[in-house]
């Protein structure tokens, strides 16, 4: 148990006092216990320098002169160099006082220098720590903006290569579907490869949205008319399906963007909540505006939040990754195309997720 400094002075009075009281109810004639108890009082004086420094010993120090100087008055005839041996001790009081109360007070100095240091180093510490995960998130990010414009390049080529003969395929299926009646096995096989046709050309126009620029003309954009747009596009496709749909954006303010980008990546994150969401479950989108920090531009945050099957904690990393998809059927691209818009425009996308329990998506833009 740690003692308080009422505690301690209380402590260190009782001793002092104690001692004193044992000086003078002695008798005079046992010299033996006089001599134990006058050294007795250095208990008192080096524990004050230990606990208060220099001002401490040199207090206790004075008050035990003070209380011990009558007694020896009291004593005084008997031996005049026993006497003078005593007065010297009142002296080495002081003086013992002084020099442990002067070391207790240096070695309490250095041990907050020590502390001081250490909180510094710690700082220090943090700070790089820090700036070595900054540098290792830069690092990553420099990678993927290397791996998606390798991906760029390559998808412009293929689509151009793709879209022409994909035109040609299904023009040719409506053609040859005509001659034949529904029911017939060659109309099922034609609606067959009409549909992976469509699905193939979905695939090319995701490839196109990666490989775009993302600088494109900037104007103010109002988000809440936008996600009010594309709730009533979606709202008969999560009716189907049995889905709610929750949208809280009256009070975000508009921000400077692509309309259409952005569009395109609220597209995104509300077609994954729908079919994430089981019958009965709940996709809500909420929009805030966050405090500043320091000199940074206000942001807005919109967190879409579905009441799905969650995801993974082994995929939650992978996620934004081009091609890593969960979803059967699913090309890996609608993640990928939406952090590369919403970090085009200054913002970042995180994502929270609990197996069992639902995800979120946080989607934060400068305003």
């Amino acid at each position: 148990m740690t003692l308080t400094g009422p505690l301690r002075i209380l402590l260190l009075a009782v001793f002092v006092v104690g001692i004193s009281l044992f000086h003078y109810l002695t008798p005079l004639h046992l010299p033996a216990l006089h001599d134990i108890f006058q050294r007795l009082y250095y208990l008192p004086i080096i524990l004050a320098a230990l606990w208060f420094g220099l001002r401490g010993g040199l207090a206790a120090s004075v008050i035990v002169s003070i209380l011990y100087a009558p007694h020896i008055l009291f004593q005084w005839g008997a031996s005049p160099s026993l006497e003078l041996e005593k007065f010297l001790e009142i002296l080495l009081y002081n003086v013992v006082g002084g020099v442990t109360g002067f070391l207790c007070q240096k070695e309490e100095e250095r041990r907050e220098e020590l502390e001081r240091t250490a909180r510094r180093l710690e700082e220090s510490y943090r700070t790089l720590r820090g700036q070595a995960d900054l540098i290792i998130g830069i690092e990553e990010q420099l990678r993927r903006a290397e791996r998606l414009s390798a991906l760029g390049e390559l998808s412009a080529m293929l689509a151009h290569e793709i879209r022409n003969p994909l035109g040609s395929i299904r023009g040719t299926a409506e053609i040859l579907r005509d001659d034949f009646r529904p029911g017939h096995p060659k109309y099922e096989f034609l609606e067959i490869l009409l549909k992976e046709t469509d699905r193939l050309n979905r695939v090319v126009e995701d490839f196109l949205r990666l490989s775009r620029p993302i600088d494109g003309e900037r104007k103010t954009c109002d988000l809440a008319a936008e996600l009010r747009e594309l709730v009533t596009l979606l709202g008969s496709d999560a009716a189907a399906r049995g889905v709610r749909i929750s949208l809280e954006v009256d009070e975000i303010p508009p921000v400077t963007g692509d309309r259409e980008k952005l569009r395109q990546a609220f597209l995104n994150l509300l077609l994954n909540g729908i079919q994430a969401t089981g019958a009965g479950g709940t996709v809500a989108v909420r929009g805030a505006v966050l405090p500043r920090r320091g000199d940074e531009p206000p942001f807005v945050e919109l967190a879409f939040t579905d009441t799905g099957v969650g995801i993974p904690g082994e995929s939650l990393g992978k996620i934004f990754t081009p091609f890593f998809t969960t979803k059967e059927g699913g090309t890996g691209l609608g993640l990928a195309i939406t952090q590369r818009i919403v970090e085009g425009h200054g913002g970042i996308v995180t994502v929270e997720s609990e197996p069992g329990q639902g995800t979120t998506f946080r989607v934060r833009l400068p305003v």
